[in-house]
């Protein structure tokens, strides 16, 4: 099994703040990696950084086998963010084409794969509605859809399912599920506990430092509790009492 994401020793301070203690994470090829933590723990610097968004202070990334930061290797990135960057003026389905095309699909293939992408997260009675009309829920939608485009070797997913009902939860975490099947390695911050619970290996992160990286049952017998949410919540009591 081939590692997709690499970070080694990762540091990264805002304004003498230190935000990211020499965070060590890795992502195999056909896994789903949970990142969990408290707001401000640190999550989305890690992605930002790890995409060469933010400059790392020292520490390694390396992403699909490439040191990063590194524009050609994007490509081959499935990405959404924490905030939705989407064209307001543009139709959803515009906005999957103009996205679909900077992936470089077109054709037949790109006309497929908005039917599918837009199924999964239950758009396509509002692909032809500009996006200005959309809720919140809706964009957060749109943006996993885009992020689902071409196939991509990785999946980053920051927050995808705030905003989202139970059950296209379910249905997003169902597709999730086949894509890593079929080979797909992806990296998904979540609040949702129970989402948590889904993947194959869960990092906690707190206080800028994975404490804990494990499958989530094998977290849960080291904590002796019965839940992930619980071993988060003991996990944060320790390093509070530690500090």
């Amino acid at each position: 099994m081939t590692t997709t994401i690499s970070l080694q020793a990762l540091q990264k301070s805002f304004d003498s703040h230190p935000v990211l203690r020499g965070i060590n994470l890795t992502v195999k090829s056909g896994e789903i990696v949970g990142l969990i933590g408290p707001s401000g723990a640190g999550k989305s610097t890690i992605i930002k950084t790890m995409l060469g968004m933010e400059r790392a202070d020292s520490g390694q990334a390396r992403v699909l086998n490439t040191q990063m930061p590194n524009r050609l290797i994007l490509g081959q990135i499935g990405y959404m963010a924490q905030t939705d960057a989407l064209y307001e003026s543009l139709t959803g389905r515009e906005n999957l084409t103009f996205f679909g095309r900077m992936k470089l699909i077109s054709g037949t293939q790109l006309k497929a794969e908005i039917t599918h992408v837009s199924q999964v997260v239950d758009l396509t009675d509002d692909l032809d509605k500009r996006v200005a009309g959309y809720s919140g829920g809706m964009k957060r939608r749109l943006s996993l859809a885009i992020a689902l485009l071409g196939h991509p070797k990785l999946l980053i997913l920051d927050e995808p399912t705030v905003g989202i009902d139970p059950a296209l939860r379910r249905q997003v975490w169902h597709e999730l599920g086949i894509l890593r099947d079929q080979g797909c390695s992806i990296l998904v911050t979540t609040h949702v506990m129970s989402e948590a619970e889904l993947t194959d290996r869960v990092a906690l992160l707190i206080g800028g430092r994975i404490t804990a990286f494990d499958h989530p049952q094998k977290l849960e017998q080291a904590y002796g509790v019965p839940t992930i949410e619980d071993v988060f919540l003991k996990a944060e009591k320790e390093a509070t009492t530690c500090e």
